[in-house]
Parts: C-alpha cells; sequence; structure tokens
C-alpha cells in the first residue's frame, strides 16, 4: 500500500543529512536475498512530496529534493508524450527516487539498483508502497553501476529514462548509460565535483570530462557545461548528440544535475563545444572555436595573447535549457498543486528563471554584482535597476539561478560599470 499524506508539499520531517553506516553507491559487490525488513518506529519514517519513506543507513540529503522534483516531473512529460516510461535508478540509494518515479511519474517498470547490499530491505519496502514485487512494476539488484546498465544493454533491454546520481566526477559511468537509453530518451546525470569545475584540478577535469578547467568567476556554470560537454562528447562517440533540456546548480553540494535528450546521428561540426576564455584584466568573456586555437587574444590586449586571458575547454558553449520543455515542466507542477502550496514558490521561481536565462541572446557565463562594484569602485546598484537600464539600452539581461547577486548578460563588463556609473551619477573616467 502507498502511504500519501494529504499535501504533495509536505517535506521531511526529521534532520535534513543522513550518513550510511556503509560508503557510498555504487561499490561493486555480489548480489543477495533481500533481508526481512527491521522494525521501525513511525518517528524514522520521512516524507518529501506527500509520500512516506525510510532512508535506513543510505546517504541522503532533504536539499536535493528539488532536483528529485525536476526529474519526476520531467519523467512524467516522457510518459504522457510516449505513452510508456521504463526507468533505470543506476545508484538509487535508499530508493526516494525510484519511488517517486513509480508514484508520481507512473513508470511502467524502474530497475532500481545501487551497489550496496545493505540497503536493499529498505529500497524493497519504499518500492513496495507502490505495488507488490510480484507485480512485476520494480526490480532492486545490487550490483556495480556499469555492469548493471551493461546488462540490459546486451540483453537490448533499452530505458527511456536513466538517472545516475553519482558521487563526485564519475564520468565512468556516461557511456554505459547512453548505450542503454532508447532513442529520444533521457538521460539525468549527476556531478558533485566543486574542486575541478572551479579550476582548482584541472588534470582531474581533464581525464574525467575531457576538458581542461581554470579559475573562473562563474565557475558554477563551468561546472555544468563541463558535465554536458562530457556527456557530449561520449555521444559522439557512439555515433550520437545530446540536448540538454534544463541544466541545474544547487550549493549544498555542490551538484550539479542535467537532462538531456539522446538522439540519433552525429553532428558533423564543432557547434556549441569549444573553448570559453575569461580576461582578467578586462573581466569580459570570449568564445572561441577550435580554428582559432593559436590565435586566442582579448581586445583588451590589442590582439596579442596576454597573461589576464584565461582559457578552459573544450566545454558545452550552447543553451543550458530549452524554454519551452521548461514551461511544459512548469504547467505540470501547477497541476500537480505543488506551486504556490509552501508560501515559498521556490520550485516556480527556479523554473522561471532558467526559462528567462533561456533567451538566445545570452552568452555564456554571468557577471557578479561584486566584481563589478570592485573593478568600478562604487557600490552596486540594485540588481533589478541594473537590469532594467541594461535591457532599456537593448541588451539581453536575467538573473542566474546558480548566483543570486549575479545577472547573465550579452553586456561586456566595461558597458556595464558605465551603466552603472550613470544609475549612481559617477563621473565615467
Amino acid at each position: 500500500m502507498l502511504f500519501i499524506l494529504s499535501s504533495p508539499c509536505q517535506t521531511l520531517s526529521s534532520p535534513r543529512l543522513y550518513f550510511p553506516n556503509n560508503s557510498f553507491s555504487g561499490i561493486k559487490c555480489d548480489g543477495a536475498k533481500v533481508p526481512v525488513f527491521p522494525q521501525k518506529t513511525r518517528e524514522s519514517y520521512l516524507i518529501e512530496r506527500g509520500l512516506e519513506f525510510s532512508a535506513g543507513d543510505a546517504f541522503f540529503r532533504e536539499e536535493s529534493a528539488t532536483g528529485r522534483d525536476l526529474g519526476v516531473l520531467a519523467a512524467s512529460l516522457h510518459k504522457k508524450g510516449n505513452g510508456r516510461l521504463r526507468v533505470l535508478d543506476a545508484l538509487c540509494g535508499c530508493g526516494i527516487r525510484s519511488l517517486r518515479y513509480l508514484a508520481e511519474a507512473g513508470a511502467d517498470f524502474v530497475a532500481a539498483n545501487d551497489g550496496n547490499e545493505t540497503y536493499g530491505s529498505t529500497i524493497v519496502e519504499n518500492l513496495s508502497r507502490v505495488s507488490s514485487e510480484e507485480e512485476g512494476r520494480w526490480v532492486v539488484t545490487h550490483l556495480e553501476a556499469n555492469r548493471v546498465m551493461t546488462d540490459y544493454y546486451l540483453h537490448k533491454n533499452l530505458f527511456d529514462f536513466i538517472d545516475v546520481d553519482s558521487f563526485g566526477s564519475d564520468s565512468v559511468f556516461l557511456r554505459s548509460a547512453i548505450s542503454t537509453l532508447k532513442f529520444g530518451g533521457l538521460l539525468y546525470v549527476t556531478s558533485t565535483d566543486g574542486y575541478s569545475s572551479g579550476g582548482h584540478r584541472p588534470h582531474h577535469s581533464l581525464a574525467a570530462y575531457g576538458a581542461y578547467v581554470r579559475p573562473m568567476p562563474y565557475a558554477n556554470e563551468i561546472g555544468l557545461r563541463m558535465l554536458i560537454g562530457g556527456v557530449a562528447r561520449e555521444a559522439a562517440v557512439l555515433g550520437y548528440h545530446i540536448t540538454p533540456l534544463f541544466s541545474y546548480y544547487a550549493f549544498h553540494g555542490p551538484v550539479f544535475r542535467v537532462l538531456l535528450r539522446l538522439n540519433r546521428g552525429k553532428i558533423h561540426d564543432s557547434r556549441h563545444y569549444g573553448y570559453i576564455g575569461y580576461c582578467n584584466q578586462c573581466g569580459n568573456s570570449h568564445e572561441f572555436s577550435w580554428d582559432q586555437l593559436g590565435q586566442i587574444s582579448c581586445s583588451c590586449s590589442v590582439s596579442k595573447v596576454s597573461n589576464s586571458l584565461v582559457v578552459s575547454g573544450p566545454l558545452w558553449t550552447g543553451p543550458l535549457h530549452d524554454a519551452a520543455y521548461l514551461m511544459d515542466m512548469l504547467n505540470l507542477a501547477k497541476e500537480w498543486g505543488w506551486i504556490g502550496c509552501d508560501g515559498k514558490d521556490i520550485l516556480e521561481k527556479l523554473i522561471t528563471v532558467m526559462v528567462d536565462e533561456s533567451d538566445p541572446k545570452l552568452p555564456f557565463g554571468y557577471i557578479k554584482l561584486d566584481e563589478m562594484a570592485s573593478r568600478a569602485k562604487i557600490n552596486s546598484p540594485r540588481l533589478r535597476t541594473l537590469m532594467s537600464a541594461m535591457h532599456q539600452k537593448g541588451y539581453a539581461a536575467s538573473r542566474s539561478h546558480i548566483a543570486t547577486n549575479a545577472i547573465k548578460t550579452n553586456c561586456p563588463m566595461t558597458e556595464c560599470i558605465k551603466i552603472a556609473k550613470e544609475l549612481l551619477q559617477v563621473s565615467i573616467d
């Protein structure tokens, strides 16, 4: 029996972070029979979107609920559009995502896998709230993630939606996941490697994602582009290409999550896959294509290679989101009563900002108001006021869901400083 509380906005009523007694998901171990459920008190159960579940000994974060919300909305849209939904949750932990894909997205079948067999009883208990094991809507396995995905691929048992919620920069799972996904299917992948996206481990990011990443002011957006670029590279190796539907950053991990659609056929140009440069001297950013290698410079350096120019790549340089897809997600969230019921409207605000970020006029990166104020040696105007002034001058501008005190815009840093000084009536040198 599925236990559903009265409101879909009800969330966890227990401490936010649950650490396992064992190690993280993805450990390779032999399969084992699922043990009998241990006795639990009512206080040991958790609640998310009205669904009751147990975290058991698995690593679990309440703060990741928004990422789970986005995944469930996307999975449900796929079911509505295609009439079917087979989900593989490759590193399922306690099984909360698998439970929600079954109960809320209406998945026809969910394969819930976690390498740690001690989580077995918790996963089975949670999924049994939706249907019994005998009904065949779900199966629980305890294999290394690559092995379980490869097994399904070899048996031509492909999936519509694959969720790989890995820890660190586990790009080792990407090729197996792509191979096990149907064309038109959705791949929901994760990175929690903030050190690499911040440019602090360039050789590590090069090994994991094929991108040499150096420190830049918009490091967390670089983290999303690094992850998308890694998937795009693996897809191209297999003769496919991907389309990002949304890209989500959360600071609590940090967590980088991207949803991608797998498309048949390889794109034979390097569009949206190149190099990003940031000039420490003038604060402007640039995109460089492959045929510009060896000719990279910033205009403030009079076309000469400058030590002030920092370049990272290759990375995904194209859109982070699909605005129409995000609007479908937002409308579905409203239909389900997820919007406006908690008094905070966190999900609505997030998706709305993502839609604004999808303006095709907006380039990669963002301008932090603190950096702009420091360069200009002024107090920063209000973000909304500065955005309005940019719009009046013909520039595109939006908030960033990644950094609250930053603006995504095609306005160069030098012009942004000029506009800010005009607003504050400060003399312009």
